[in-house]
C-alpha cells in the first residue's frame, strides 16, 4: 500500500517522505532577487509601522515544497512572530501587493501584541 503514494519515494532514486527533486519549483536568478525585493519591501513596511525597539528581518529558503520568504520581527519582550509567504511562480508578480501591504500590517499587529501579552501583569489597562 506505501507504493501507491506519493511519499513512497523511488527505489534508490527519492527517499520515503521526500519529494522527487523534479517535482519541486525552483527560482532563476532573476526571481530570487525578485523575491527578494519584494521581501525587503514588506520588512521595510513592518519596520515603518513598529517603533525602533522591534527588530525585523527578512530572508528566502527553499522547502519541500519550493521556495519560501519568511519576514520575521522580534519585540522587545515577548515571542517573536513571523509570516511565510509562499511566490507565484506563475504570475506576473511573486507576492501580489496587497498582500504584502496585509502581511506587513499583521506582523506589526503580531508583534505588538506579543508585547501586550508579556506586559500585561504589569500594565493597567487604560480602557476597556
Amino acid at each position: 500500500m506505501n507504493g501507491n503514494t506519493p511519499y513512497a519515494g523511488l527505489p534508490g532514486v527519492t527517499r520515503a517522505g521526500r519529494r522527487a527533486a523534479a517535482d519541486v519549483p525552483e527560482l532563476t536568478g532573476e526571481q530570487r532577487r525578485a523575491l527578494a525585493r519584494e521581501v525587503s519591501r514588506i520588512a521595510a513596511r513592518t519596520r515603518e509601522l513598529l517603533p525602533s525597539e522591534y527588530a525585523v528581518d527578512s530572508g528566502i529558503s527553499t522547502g519541500v515544497s519550493g521556495p519560501q520568504a519568511t519576514v520575521a520581527v522580534r519585540p522587545p519582550v515577548g515571542h517573536a512572530v513571523s509570516a511565510g509567504l509562499s511566490p507565484d511562480l506563475e504570475g506576473s508578480q511573486l507576492v501580489d501587493p496587497d498582500h504584502r501591504e496585509e502581511v506587513a500590517r499583521g506582523l506589526a499587529a503580531s508583534a505588538a501584541l506579543q508585547v501586550k501579552r508579556a506586559m500585561s501583569d504589569g500594565v493597567r489597562p487604560t480602557a476597556q
